[in-house]
């Protein structure tokens, strides 16, 4: 280690002392100071919005220049490049010494850093990410407690439901060395009565989705205190019956029958790739296996949660191969219509997830990351949509999809690897779901080929990768 390696270890080390009492607004100005001092002149800190649409400059208490942008565009530009793709880029060919380096928190994506490195070169990379990686720990860290960041990523009002779900649910990404579990919640200052949660227990993964009955604050109310119960009879080693009788308990003592919820709970076993579920009023899986053929998993439904009808579930394992697309969606985007009143439909959904179940290729080098990145299509028209969309689980340690005649890149992660990589993704944007509606695809996950992947509006899917 030369000295510079050693002085920039110190700062980082140096940044975790100072951390402990530090606020979100001091976070900025600490950072910059302590770095400029080891050659990384400059540090800025942009963190993305809610729905990961824009970037915005967390200015804290740094005195920056008129000619720093407050705000960048996630689509079209190389720091939404870096924050998409997980990688670090140069900030244009024409200029030297500045790069935009992704804030990620394991595999959340939260910004982007822009780091003066004077005559830096490709070797520099790991410190950067070095860096990069301590400065999303701490902003993890502070977030939590600060009106001042909520403030800052959120481009609109919030419903006072959404509100409420935001703060209970788990984060929309979460990876380990074996696990990826990803989510998306649309409309982001909108949703309400739709909630998801994971947990993981040695091999197993659970998961859940909640369908709360109504569009109102009651409904989110509803769909909170089912998620809490769950997590509440799950945590005393309730299993998947137990639990959901217990929440359909819970909820019939607060409700007395007037409100109920539908959900799928779920456990996923990693290493043999068993899928233990049970239906409480809810649209069944449905697995795309090969990104070519479509399997309608079926279990006999009980009642929703909250009814009183006091029938219990049944149980139902399946087994899911190696590249599976596990798809836990709502009504909300089956039964979406066109201005011409067409239904979209499930078939219309899983025909449009095969189209689409693949992502645009890789830069070779970051050299050449100034190129727009190939396979993004243009925005469509505005279309009207439903309340809710679907969410897809991908449990996908296949090295590439078997699709023929399309652009794929090399795997981003092999079984045998004892890395987990981030990979290329879109942003989020509307796409055409056939003709029917409309929908945020692939925006908020990141693009992993062995990575469980969510997409939903109004609601969420959960899935996991595992190795077998």
């Amino acid at each position: 280690m030369n000295s510079v390696e050693a002085a920039r270890a110190q700062v980082l080390g140096d940044l975790i002392a100072a951390s402990h009492l530090m606020t979100l607004e001091q976070l900025p100005g600490t950072v910059a100071s302590h770095a400029a001092g080891v050659g990384w002149p400059q540090v800025l800190i942009y963190v993305a919005d809610l729905q990961q649409e824009r970037l915005y400059l967390l200015a804290g208490n740094v005195d920056v220049g008129a000619d720093v942008p407050a705000e960048l565009s996630v689509d079209g530009t190389v720091a939404g490049r870096a924050f998409q793709w997980g990688r670090i880029f140069p900030a244009s060919a024409s200029t030297t010494g500045q790069w935009w380096v992704p804030l990620l928190d394991g595999a959340e994506r939260l910004g982007v850093l822009r780091v003066g490195v004077p005559g830096a070169q490709v070797e520099a990379d790991e410190d950067l990410n070095r860096l990069a990686g301590l400065v999303a720990l701490l902003l993890e860290s502070k977030r939590g407690t600060s009106d001042s960041y909520s403030r800052l990523v959120r481009r609109r009002k919030m419903r006072v439901a959404a509100e409420m779900e935001w703060q209970l649910m788990p984060p929309r990404t979460f990876a380990t060395d074996r696990v990826l579990i990803s989510a998306v919640m649309e409309p982001a200052y909108q949703v309400s009565g739709d909630a998801f949660d994971y947990a993981l227990s040695g091999e197993t993964v659970h998961l859940s989705v909640f369908d709360a009955m109504g569009h109102d604050t009651a409904a989110g109310l509803t769909a909170n205190l089912a998620l809490a119960a769950a997590r509440n009879h799950r945590r005393q080693g309730a299993d998947l019956l137990e639990t959901a009788e217990g929440v359909a308990e819970i909820l019939g003592e607060q409700f007395a029958g007037s409100r109920y919820a539908t959900s799928i709970l779920a456990d996923l076993h990693l290493t043999t790739g068993v899928l233990t579920w049970t239906n409480y009023g809810h649209h069944p899986p449905v697995v795309i296996r090969g990104n070519r053929t479509v399997v309608h998993l079926s279990c006999p439904p009980a009642p929703p949660m909250g009814t009183g009808l006091n029938l219990p579930g049944a149980l139902r394992r399946d087994q899911l191969e190696p590249g599976d697309r596990l798809l836990l969606y709502t009504d909300g985007i089956t039964e979406a219509r066109n201005l011409e009143g067409q239904e979209f439909g499930l078939a219309g959904l899983t025909d449009f997830l095969i189209r689409h179940g693949r992502r645009p290729p890789r830069p070779r080098n970051p050299a050449s990351a100034d190129r727009t990145p190939p396979g993004v299509p243009p925005r469509p028209p505005q279309r009207r949509r439903h309340r809710d969309a679907p969410g897809v689980a991908r449990p996908d340690p296949v090295p590439a999809h078997p699709t023929a005649g399309t652009d794929r890149s090399a795997p981003l992660r092999h079984p045998g690897d004892d890395r987990l990589r981030l990979g290329p993704t879109t942003r989020c944007r509307r796409r055409r779901l056939t003709d029917g509606a409309s929908k945020y695809v692939s925006g908020d996950q990141q693009c992993l080929d062995h990575a469980v992947r969510l997409l939903l509006e109004g609601l969420v899917g959960l899935g996991a990768f595992f190795e077998r």
